[in-house]
């Protein structure tokens, strides 16, 4: 993906700092808004990892920090919930007058409630996703329930959420008493996707249910069972964006990532964090990662398993051609591939010559009225694939810097 800084100005003319994560090869025809959660900012975990991830699904997802809170100007003390719903609003102003008015907007835990609310003021949302969100703004008091009194008389009081200290002043607790009268989903005709995890000890499960039954058609409810709160699990991130990507597509028009347009077949796209590498090979897209034990997050094959993955889709197919073009009845062809060093001792030593490639194992398994001479034959066969051909030959490969 390609990741571009932007900034932006709220109804206050204060500037909104923000990441806009769009596909490395695709301009996108889609794009979304992330709403993060009360006193995080965009670099926290879910923001920074769903936003990734729907960029891989070709969309230009924008997060930003709120008023007061990350690299944007204000002070969180002076904001309030209305605040947060006009800062994305002028979120979407940004994009459509930069890019494409955004059709989609997730909202995480208060930033849900937030996006509910600004959905209905930005005509260009068609589908909003909701992330244990809570379903109405009292919850949101009881982080600081034990200030309250003090707010009240004094106007204003520290308190502790989430591990840092905020001043909260009275105008914030009176807003989302103000707003909590009306009711977030009243007249919203727009797709809708709740999706929440039972085991979320921040904002209960109760609220999903409430918020669903309050919700119009078309609705849906996804379980993010095992997740935290703040999705703080790489893993429950990226099933979190597959879900609202796959949903989404209902109800928007698909982006269509394009052919790579290089000379080359294959590319690989590594940003300045972790490891899990976008792929893509002709019209495919796809990851690539490293086990957790070299510090990557497992989301995908690492890279002898690709290679291996090569060598045992080629073995099967070539055995099925063969035996097509003979009219041998092959039922099924399955072929086991591993490589025999450890990943991780060669990546130690891989300025050394002795690290390459050296003894790949290869079990096959042929289902069919085969005669004995006929599985000789194909056994033979196997050994006669490109890619095997390939990896017992000597290859040369040429690097060049390329100009950007």
């Amino acid at each position: 993906m390609q990741k571009i800084n932007v900034k932006f100005k709220n109804s206050e003319s204060q500037t909104l700092k923000g990441v806009l994560e769009i596909p490395t090869m695709a301009k996108p025809r889609n794009f979304a808004i992330f709403a993060h959660c009360f006193t995080c900012n965009k670099n926290f975990h879910a923001p920074t990892h769903i936003s990734r991830s729907l960029a891989s699904h070709g969309y230009g997802v924008l997060r930003f920090d709120f008023t007061g809170l990350g690299e944007s100007e204000g002070d969180f003390a002076d904001t309030n919930f209305s605040g947060n719903v006009e800062d994305l609003i002028a979120a979407a102003d940004f994009l459509k007058a930069e890019y494409i008015a955004p059709n989609l907007i997730i909202g995480h835990s208060l930033g849900g409630a937030a996006a509910l609310f600004a959905a209905k003021q930005i005509p260009s949302i068609k589908c909003i996703a909701s992330i244990n969100s809570p379903s109405s703004l009292s919850h949101v008091q009881k982080h600081f329930e034990s200030s309250l009194e003090e707010i009240e008389k004094e106007g204003v009081a520290k308190v502790n959420i989430g591990g840092r200290s905020f001043r909260i002043k009275k105008h914030f607790v009176d807003d989302l008493r103000k707003n909590e009268d009306e009711t977030a989903l009243k007249d919203i005709r727009k797709s809708i996707l709740i999706l929440h995890s039972p085991q979320d000890n921040i904002v209960s499960i109760d609220h999903a249910e409430e918020l669903y039954k309050a919700a119009r058609h078309p609705k849906s409810f996804v379980s993010l069972d095992g997740a935290d709160h703040l999705l703080s699990n790489e893993k429950d991130s990226q099933y979190t964006a597959n879900v609202i990507a796959s949903w989404a597509s209902r109800y928007i028009e698909e982006t269509i990532v394009p052919e790579l347009e290089t000379d080359h077949e294959v590319m690989a796209n590594l940003g300045a964090e972790g490891y899990t590498t976008q792929m893509i090979a002709g019209k495919h897209n796809f990851v690539a990662d490293e086990p957790e034990s070299m510090g990557g997050n497992d989301l995908g094959p690492n890279p002898y398993e690709l290679v291996s993955s090569g060598l045992a889709a080629c073995t099967s197919m070539t055995i099925q051609m063969y035996a097509r073009r003979k009219k041998w009845k092959v039922e099924n062809v399955e072929t086991h591939v591993s490589y025999s060093k450890k990943h991780s001792k060669d990546c130690e030593n891989c300025e050394k010559d002795s690290s390459r490639i050296d003894h790949f194992e290869r079990e096959i398994s042929l289902k069919g009225p085969l005669e004995e001479s006929q599985v000789d034959r194909l056994m033979e066969i196997a050994n006669k694939c490109p890619v095997h051909r390939t990896l017992s030959s000597k290859s040369q490969i040429s690097t060049r810097l390329k100009k950007t």
